[in-house]
């Protein structure tokens, strides 16, 4: 018999034989009564807690299976990765056994440019080794040329008025104004003709270099009948010295270059009159001909 059963016979009764019933006897079933509901009431607690317990086993449940999902769903994303890292790994080991192969290829092809850039850095060396020395004769020459020119045209001058040094791969003449012009013109000084006549003679003895005139003046600007500007004088005192070397003293004309530079290239500044007297000046450059330069090249003339 159930309990709810129980309690059901257990009211019927004391209903129905209340009134044949002791008193003492209805206080007794009256108390039973009461146990049983208080019974009933400890069981129906006890009903709800296994509920609970229930549900929480079925959360238990559902949290373990959709965390072995979560984990299968983990492990199968790790093997999707691994499969596709195997793949990379695949392809770079074929990647590299084609490059070995290529480059067994290229370090062949790689060794004989060396080879060939060794041969090309050899066949330098030696040219290098001709230019230097090349280079060296012809200082040789050059200051050999100015030592001479130097002990020559200072005879009888003052040291002011000449100067010679080598520059670069040239010799070069500076003349003063007051030494080579009357002032303010283009016109040969007497005294200039004794420099000249040197000068020719050492060109004549020398078949292998040309000369270039080049003169200069200050600042101060000129013009008159004969004379446009400073440009002009410079360029026709110039020309007024090769002359006096072509027709006077019989250097060959085809040597002789005429170029003038006016007052640009100064020396010094043209602030002070000393400056002004400096840049008043012609020059004369003594070169190798080009045809000698190329026999400098000459390995044959190299010693």
């Amino acid at each position: 018999m159930t309990i709810t059963k129980k309690i059901i016979f257990s009211v019927a009764v004391a209903v129905a034989f209340s009134s044949c019933v002791s008193k003492k006897k209805f206080a007794g079933l009256q108390t039973e009564l009461a146990g049983t509901k208080a019974d009933l009431e400890r069981r129906g607690e006890m009903v709800n807690d296994f509920k609970n317990k229930l549900v929480s086993c079925e959360q238990d449940k559902q949290r373990a299976e959709d965390a072995a999902k979560a984990a299968q769903a983990s492990k199968e994303e790790q093997m999707k990765d691994l499969r596709a890292q195997i793949t990379d790994l695949q392809k770079v080991r074929d990647t590299q056994m084609q490059q070995v192969g290529g480059l067994t290829v290229l370090n062949q092809t790689a060794s004989e440019n060396i080879n060939r850039t060794l041969a090309q850095l050899e066949k330098k060396d030696k040219y290098i080794g001709l230019l230097q020395a090349a280079k060296s004769k012809a200082d040789s020459m050059n200051l050999a040329l100015a030592v001479n020119l130097k002990s020559s045209l200072n005879e009888g001058l003052d040291d002011t008025d000449i100067e010679v040094k080598v520059d670069k791969t040239v010799v070069m003449v500076n003349l003063s104004d007051k030494m080579l012009f009357t002032s303010g013109s283009y016109k040969i000084s007497p005294k200039a003709y004794t420099v000249l006549e040197k000068v020719a003679k050492m060109l004549i003895a020398r078949p292998d270099l040309e000369m270039m005139v080049e003169g200069y003046t200050d600042n101060v600007k000129i013009s008159t009948d004969c004379i446009d500007d400073n440009w002009d004088l410079s360029v026709k005192r110039a020309t007024a010295v090769v002359r006096t070397l072509q027709t006077k003293f019989g250097v060959d004309a085809n040597k002789l270059i005429a170029a003038g530079r006016g007052e640009y290239g100064a020396l010094t500044s043209n602030d002070t009159p000393e400056g002004r007297s400096i840049n008043r000046r012609t020059r004369i450059i003594l070169m190798p001909k080009l045809d000698q330069f190329y026999d400098l090249l000459n390995p044959d003339n190299v010693k």
